[in-house]
């Protein structure tokens, strides 16, 4: 069976040092051409506007926002995912009325989640996940991580949905499962676009005791991660272990990969409070970003909006609007990304990306450059 990827510790030591050389040369003159960029962020990821989804039966929800950079443009959704723009003007009139819409599509619905490179990101009350797609398909003809990371979040979400979140028994792997196996057939012939993608996410519910508590179902395939913080006492007290093939060569889902959510996917159910975060965060966070720095960059982010300290970027409202707790949960994930990008374009830095290479025996300095893709999530209680 094929591997999913090449394994770096299996090329030749000439190879070695190329691949050394290639990677530098290449980050800093990529790094030189992002620097003027600025992360993207949110608070809501798009949802089709008729749809009707239906709500947790838990009293607990996120206010989340989320933050993305991408090291490179995404590739362009194929049809029939997107449609082509009309030839002409002679073209029939259906054609012309599908091209204006050019959002993504699947099974006629629009996809839900946003693209970040090979990364994609979904937010929603109840649900959050981060998927990192494996960018070495871009050098396929066929190859479109970016397609395979956004579809396994759009088809979870919706199997979350479809069971209502799972009341107070979620089975978030048997939404991943069913996820997997549409994306597959999505994907397959006459369409036949190739790709594989990490998988991550949290879901939220209760307990059942009273007066009710907040649960979190974590699922976890590959080397994203699902962290959750409690800011009242400057801890983590829950993180995900990151699944590895072998180094640079994570779990994921896909095209010649062996892994399945069924065999592979790991689900934790975590005990958390009232304005604990979580945070889903790609390989492009926690390859340049220690667990304590993780955990500072937000305390302190948390502090400097709660005090109104917070530069919060423009935005096309009115001057007036309160400014709510998903705004604060965007900021909080815009400066976390802006601290993993500060390494990831540093070919100097210390990096845990750098320390795993070396445990390897691999001569590898600085930060990695990679997509970036972080959403923050506050656990809250709904008024009655």
């Amino acid at each position: 069976m094929q591997t999913p990827r090449l394994r770096p510790s299996n090329i030749g030591s000439v190879h070695r040092l190329l691949l050394q050389w290639t990677r530098c040369k290449s980050s800093a003159a990529t790094a030189a051409a992002l620097s003027s960029r600025e992360p993207r962020a949110g608070t809501t990821t798009p949802a089709p506007e008729d749809a009707a989804p239906r709500n947790s039966p838990s009293p607990f929800y996120f206010e989340a926002g989320y933050a993305l950079f991408a090291k490179r443009p995404s590739r362009p959704f194929p049809p029939p995912f997107l449609s082509l723009p009309s030839g002409s003007f002679s073209d029939p009139l259906s054609t012309h009325n599908r091209s204006r819409d050019r959002r993504p599509a699947v099974n006629g619905e629009m996809i839900r989640g946003v693209t970040n490179g090979d990364d994609a990101v979904l937010v929603s009350d109840h649900f959050i996940g981060a998927n990192d797609g494996v960018g070495a398909w871009a050098a396929r003809e066929k190859g479109h991580a970016a397609l395979w990371s956004r579809l396994i979040l759009h088809f979870w979400a919706i199997e979350a949905e479809k069971h209502a979140y799972g009341g107070s028994d979620p089975d978030p792997v048997a939404y991943l499962q069913r996820a997997y196996e549409q994306t597959v057939e999505a994907t397959s012939k006459p369409n036949d676009w190739q790709g594989t993608t990490t998988a991550s996410g949290a879901l939220i519910s209760t307990d059942a005791q009273e007066p009710p508590h907040p649960l979190l179902y974590v699922t976890q395939l590959g080397d994203s991660q699902i962290m959750v913080l409690r800011p009242r006492d400057r801890e983590i007290i829950y993180k995900t272990t990151e699944q590895w093939h072998w180094f640079d060569c994570p779990r994921q889902l896909g095209t010649n990969s062996p892994d399945t959510p069924t065999l592979n996917a790991v689900m934790d159910r975590v005990e958390i409070e009232e304005n604990d975060i979580v945070l889903a965060m790609s390989d492009g966070v926690v390859d340049n970003l220690w667990e304590h720095e993780v955990l500072q960059n937000v305390v302190d982010s948390m502090h400097k909006w709660e005090s109104g300290e917070a530069q919060v970027e423009k935005r096309k409202i009115p001057s007036t609007a309160e400014k709510t707790d998903a705004d604060g949960m965007s900021y909080v994930a815009r400066e976390l990304v802006k601290a993993a990008r500060t390494i990831a374009e540093d070919p100097f830095a210390e990096s845990p990306y750098m320390e795993k290479a070396i445990d390897e025996g691999l001569s590898i300095e600085g930060g990695k450059l990679d997509d970036i893709s972080v959403v923050a999530a506050q656990c809250k209680q709904r008024s009655v």
